[in-house]
């Protein structure tokens, strides 16, 4: 199901007071654990000795899905690698342009938010609009209004069918809504940094402040709150791409919410377990690349080598092809006796005969 939006023209009901945020939920079991697993791989990744290359290698790829996933659960029709080719400002063809200005703004979004904790500063709602006319502007027409609250009633509908399935509040309610949220999440110090961030995301779709972009909007200030409560991870995680794996489940899981008298708890158990399903896949990878790391200590592999060995912590097979694009400035035939000698070793395999051949990981790295 996707969910897009509409609106009415604005009302002429004053505005009123809101009250004071307070979200409801229970710590159940399943949080328990899931921030539990979160603990463990913040541990780690804190602890572990990861190159710096790797780590840098690892936030810019966890950018470019970030920003390819969130854009792409709101409709835009951008593969990943054209994508990433953007990001790395190549020219791609055959792409609608609107889709290519969203993927381009969150990274001045991301950028923005990144400078911006370096000043330990409150999240204000000065903050917040700022992140949403970055996100939005120049896009579609200007039609999301960037950067400020919207005067219009709008609606979340079902684009396949066009029944609303959420109203959000009217309009002259945003403001105080928007206040009592920023208020709460710079008061709030009882709570677990890693519930705040899932109860900031909710709540600033709730309110669906803005004509458009609300979902990159509360995505982003989510990553804000758990950026500045010291859950940066590095930076190599992306909760987006989780998100859209399953956009379907992702949705029903805002909509219980609504359906359960405004209780977050069902949100946050699938927001928890969204964030520690992340956190151990980059534990994973962090583990094969210090076994990796090991076995170039230990077999004094040359760096080509080495470059190879860490191609396949992201493929499961490796051609000549490939190592030539690794190394395009050495010829073929000293690469091939690169991967030849890496075969003596055990390191790797070689399947296939003559042209059709290629490599696998070996023993020696299980």
């Amino acid at each position: 199901m996707k969910q897009s939006l509409r609106t009415s023209a604005p009302s002429a009901v004053k505005s009123v007071q809101s009250e004071e945020f307070q979200p409801k939920f229970t710590i159940t079991n399943r949080i328990t654990s899931g921030l539990t697993m979160i603990e463990r791989a913040r541990g780690f990744l804190e602890a572990a000795e990861l190159s710096d290359d790797w780590i840098r290698s690892m936030s810019d790829k966890a950018l470019v899905l970030e920003a390819h996933h969130t854009t792409h659960i709101e409709g835009t029709q951008l593969t990943l690698d054209q994508a990433k080719r953007l990001l790395a400002g190549e020219d791609v063809l055959n792409v609608d342009p609107d889709d290519v200005r969203e993927l381009l703004n969150y990274r001045r979004a991301f950028d923005f938010v990144s400078e911006y904790l370096d000043s330990g500063e409150d999240i204000t709602e000065e903050l917040v609009l700022e992140i949403h006319k970055r996100l939005v502007e120049g896009v579609r027409g200007g039609a999301a209004t960037p950067g400020e609250y919207r005067n219009v009633q709008n609606y979340v509908v079902n684009s396949a069918t066009g029944d609303i399935i959420y109203t959000p509040p009217p309009p002259e309610d945003v403001p105080g809504m928007m206040e009592t949220l920023i208020e709460w999440l710079n008061r709030e110090k009882e709570t677990h940094p890693v519930l705040v961030s899932g109860v900031a995301q909710f709540q600033l779709v709730q309110v669906h402040p803005f004509r458009d972009g609300n979902g990159r909007t509360s995505r982003l200030l989510s990553t804000l709150c758990l950026y500045r409560a010291g859950y940066d991870f590095k930076r190599l995680f992306t909760i987006s791409e989780y998100y859209d794996r399953d956009r379907a489940t992702f949705y029903s899981a805002i909509q219980n919410v609504r359906e359960r008298d405004m209780d977050l708890t069902g949100w946050l158990e699938y927001f928890v377990e969204g964030l520690a399903t992340q956190m151990q896949e980059m534990v994973g990878r962090g583990k094969e690349v210090m076994q990796s790391d090991r076995i170039v200590k230990q077999y004094e592999l040359k760096e080509r080598q080495a470059k190879a060995l860490r191609f396949f912590l992201e493929n499961d097979e490796m051609h000549i092809q490939d190592m030539t694009a690794l190394c395009p400035e050495v010829n073929r035939r000293t690469l091939q006796r690169d991967l030849q000698q890496m075969e003596a070793l055990g390191i790797i395999r070689r399947k296939g005969e003559a042209r059709q051949s290629y490599y696998v990981l070996g023993d020696k790295t299980s």
